[in-house]
């Protein structure tokens, strides 16, 4: 199931330096919040920028979802310290509010009023809106507040030019991209000890399973919560994670070429589903961007997304299939509620262990059924993950592991890796956050999963969720004055408004004009 990769681990060591200068960056939700634990009434407050053009605070589905984004960096500790100046910022501009620190928000109430995000009068700002608008009429918006973190990892040029040099094939640019969609494939393969180590979603309110067919013996508590015993991350279950099937696209990430041209197809194939919506209600709004499979690319709800940064007026598929894959974008990452940012150092760790081991394993390519054998992987994780004794598929649906084989063997790997990273940076950080995590695996009630669910069936997640988040407010506010990019953040805040009031002004074209020009 797993390829012995020792002889590659061996060329690695005698090569560390090609692991120098890994690049990442954090995408961190969170849900605004009154002090009694309702849905923020604000709107994206001024005093932290404008949400169309600040550079790294935004906000996702709804007007009270912020976005941190940060800066990509090859220094861990530099992106946490942003991420976390970020956040000081922002809480001392919202003294009155807090951040909701779980994935999937605490409802009161069915009729709760849930304002979509608004991005001025501007084309692009009314396309951000109606794109969210369309979100909400075919998914509803309830589930489009579910928060997560996502990480965004890529390996150095350096690395993959040396690692298939033998590969006379392919130019450079096919070459990394080859290397990427490797990498997808096999975190698609293995990716489900992601919310098996850190997911944090095991409950979830019962607005949620309204239209759900239950396929599992939820239990409920006092404050008409739903979970499961072993359940890991419902956000990435058909209950919470409203999620397009890829299946039915026939996206399988073998080929580049192939994934742009089915991509490109659910954005010009009209959804019998989503025409029955209407593309504008009587009165002549917009109800959505178009009536095809996928409004814009990122309506493709997937575990991990090949990226790539994008030039002035560029689609994403044009800048891949121009200068192929950059990063990827890694998305099954739940929020972390122990941790004040949704994210700690050791979890950053881990990913760059895993997502390097993905990179060097072989990856036969995935077929239809390869795919569903798969997504029961994940599936039984998402569910079932911390049930004694689980087991999953390995090549068919007649063989199976139990997930203590399978992690020795992947952390076996793992702690390799670690061996050769924490001597390019005179540390042993990486093999600690190794021996650390490996202990999920023997005792499950150290996972995150567990530690909440335990939280939230003694305490109740709206105790809870109000607790951590006046405790981590209180901290943001008193480490504020000693926020090094105070200065930065707050001219980036005149600068972002002032930027939309030129974008706005410099609009010629209607409405119409603009999106069928898109």
């Amino acid at each position: 199931m797993i390829q012995d990769i020792s002889k590659k681990i061996a060329w690695l060591k005698t090569h560390p330096k090609m692991l120098e200068g890994i690049f990442r960056g954090i995408e961190r939700e969170t849900l605004r919040i009154q002090k009694n634990g309702d849905f923020s009434k604000t709107t994206h407050p001024y005093s932290i920028g404008s949400s169309l053009t600040h550079k790294w605070i935004t906000t996702d589905f709804s007007e009270n979802l912020l976005e941190f984004v940060t800066p990509t960096s090859d220094n861990i500790d530099y992106l946490l310290s942003f991420l976390k100046d970020l956040h000081c910022f922002t809480a001392s501009n919202i003294q009155n509010e807090r951040m909701w620190p779980f994935s999937i928000p605490y409802c009161f109430h069915d009729k709760m009023s849930i304002p979509i995000a608004q991005y001025g009068s501007s084309n692009a700002g009314k396309m951000k809106t109606i794109y969210r608008t369309g979100l909400k009429n075919r998914y509803g918006d309830l589930i489009n507040t579910i928060s997560g973190v996502h990480y965004n990892f890529s390996l150095p040029v350096s690395f993959w030019k040396n690692w298939k040099k033998n590969n006379k094939q392919e130019n450079d640019t096919d070459q990394i991209s080859s290397g990427y969609l490797n990498l997808i494939r096999n975190y698609y393969r293995f990716g489900w000890i992601i919310p098996y180590l850190f997911g944090s979603s095991p409950a979830i309110s019962s607005y949620f399973l309204k239209n759900t067919q239950k396929k599992y013996k939820f239990k409920k508590n006092k404050e008409n919560i739903f979970y499961l015993p072993w359940s890991t991350s419902l956000r990435l279950s058909d209950i919470g994670y409203a999620n397009t099937n890829i299946l039915d696209l026939n996206i399988m990430f073998n080929n580049l070429h192939e994934y742009l041209d089915s991509l490109k197809n659910a954005l010009e194939t009209p959804s019998k589903k989503f025409v029955n919506i209407g593309l504008k209600d009587i009165n002549g709004h917009f109800q959505q961007l178009n009536t095809n499979i996928l409004q814009i690319e990122n309506e493709l709800y997937t575990q991990i997304r090949p990226k790539r940064k994008t030039k002035n007026g560029e689609s994403l598929i044009e800048a891949l299939k121009n200068r192929g894959i950059e990063y990827v974008e890694i998305r099954s990452l739940d929020i972390n509620p122990f941790s004040p940012l949704g994210i700690n150092k050791n979890q950053i760790l881990l990913l760059d262990l895993f997502l390097i081991w993905c990179a060097l394993i072989e990856s036969p390519k995935i077929d239809k059924t390869n795919f569903l054998l798969i997504t029961k992987n994940w599936e039984k994780i998402i569910y079932e993950g911390r049930k004694p004794n689980q087991k999953i598929y390995t090549n068919n649906q007649n063989e199976t592991k139990t997930l203590i084989e399978i992690s020795e063997i992947i952390f076996k790997d793992l702690n390799q890796i670690a061996l050769i990273l924490d001597f390019n940076s005179k540390d042993i950080l990486y093999q600690t956050a190794c021996r650390k995590i490996k202990l999920f695996f023997q005792n499950p009630e150290l996972t995150y999963s567990a530690q909440c669910l335990k939280l939230l069936i003694e305490k109740g997640i709206k105790k809870t969720g109000l607790y951590l988040s006046n405790k981590y407010h209180k901290k943001f506010i008193n480490s504020n004055y000693l926020n090094l990019n105070k200065d930065i953040l707050e001219q980036e805040t005149i600068r972002s408004h002032q930027q939309q009031i030129q974008i706005e002004k410099e609009d010629i074209l209607s409405f119409e004009e603009y999106i069928q020009k898109k």
